[in-house]
């Protein structure tokens, strides 16, 4: 690799949000207990999707794709940063930030994907409610998710295979807790135009392409919304699609938010960053748990399952000891085999 062969440097150093021993002893708190809600919650989304056969449509098969892919973004970025916060060395490798770019950019592409797969999801539902089986079929939504997935891995792929020519001669410092493609660009002394074309280029795909089917698929479904003559109706409609459309504002505002600020290290696009990478895979089940009615009385039925599986094993076990303890108690006749 070129890197590898040219590169005056093997590791960066990543400044963090804080240098303050107490502020960074209060950081590490913070974010390890999102850090386990996010990993709890999106995990509890996949069970009860997994267990419950009401929940087996199209959309809550995007939904668990969705929970997957935020319990991956979460991961790449907080467990480096819950290390550099209790470390004096706030280091990584260049491969290891090499790496955390590409899966980075692995999972906001492909978030971004299924966002506006889910939105089109809901466009059928709402506003073809007849023929919505026959539009969101197995083939298509199986081929949808894997589509995005694909689009995503493609995207890093081509992405990380550029920054790996790149060539890093003295500067090492990255203003951020994490390894991201615009704060390595800078960093580089070999020339990044073809780096940033195709960076501007996957931006455009992933991030306004997505909003632009994202936002058509709305105004569709507002419009249909809207010809519905009953409150009761317009309300019961727009509720299926709320847990949806709260989690598209999350992810897009912070999203644009983020890299629409100088990648300069400062107080607020850090708050973004967070907002973006760390706190949104932790919201989002929380919002489909919710603020959806399926989502909480399918969790519902699955904690009454286990309860009574549980406790109905737990009867038989008592049974079973109980038996055990009235065997060994039930005195035996020595003479009972004689006659």
């Amino acid at each position: 690799m070129a890197l590898g062969n040219h590169s005056n440097i093997t590791e960066f150093i990543l400044i963090g949000l804080s240098d303050n021993p107490n502020v960074k002893a209060l950081l590490f708190v913070i974010f390890l207990e999102i850090y386990i809600l996010t990993i709890m919650g999106n995990v509890m989304m996949l069970l009860v999707i997994r267990a419950d056969s009401h929940l087996h449509t199209p959309m809550y098969f995007f939904l668990s794709h969705l929970s997957f892919v935020d319990i991956s973004f979460s991961s790449v970025t907080v467990p480096k940063m819950l290390e550099n916060l209790l470390s004096q060395r706030k280091t990584i490798s260049v491969e290891g930030c090499l790496a955390q770019v590409f899966f980075v950019c692995v999972a906001a592409g492909t978030e971004a994907c299924l966002l506006s797969v889910m939105a089109y999801d809901r466009y059928a539902a709402i506003c073809h409610p007849l023929l919505y089986g026959q539009i969101m079929s197995k083939q298509l939504y199986m081929q949808l998710v894997w589509g995005s997935w694909g689009l995503g891995f493609l995207d890093a792929l081509i992405n990380i295979c550029l920054a790996t020519n790149m060539v890093f001669c003295e500067a090492k410092i990255i203003p951020h807790y994490s390894c991201e493609m615009p704060s390595l660009l800078p960093l580089s002394c070999s020339d990044t135009s073809r780096n940033l074309i195709v960076l501007l280029c996957s931006t455009l795909l992933h991030g306004l392409g997505t909003f632009l089917l994202v936002f058509l698929s709305y105004a569709r479904i507002i419009a249909t919304i809207l010809s519905i003559s009953s409150n009761s109706g317009r309300s019961k409609t727009f509720s299926t699609c709320s847990s949806h459309l709260t989690a598209v504002t999350l992810y897009y505002g912070s999203g644009f938010l983020r890299y629409l600020m100088p990648n300069s290290g400062s107080s607020m696009e850090l708050i973004f960053s967070v907002q973006y990478n760390v706190v949104t895979p932790m919201l989002n089940p929380l919002i489909y748990s919710l603020k959806n009615k399926e989502v909480k009385a399918a969790l519902k039925r699955t904690l009454e399952k286990y309860v009574q599986h549980w406790g109905a094993l737990g009867r038989k076990r008592k049974k079973i000891k109980s038996l055990k303890k009235n065997n060994k108690k039930k005195p035996i006749n020595p003479f009972s085999q004689c006659f």
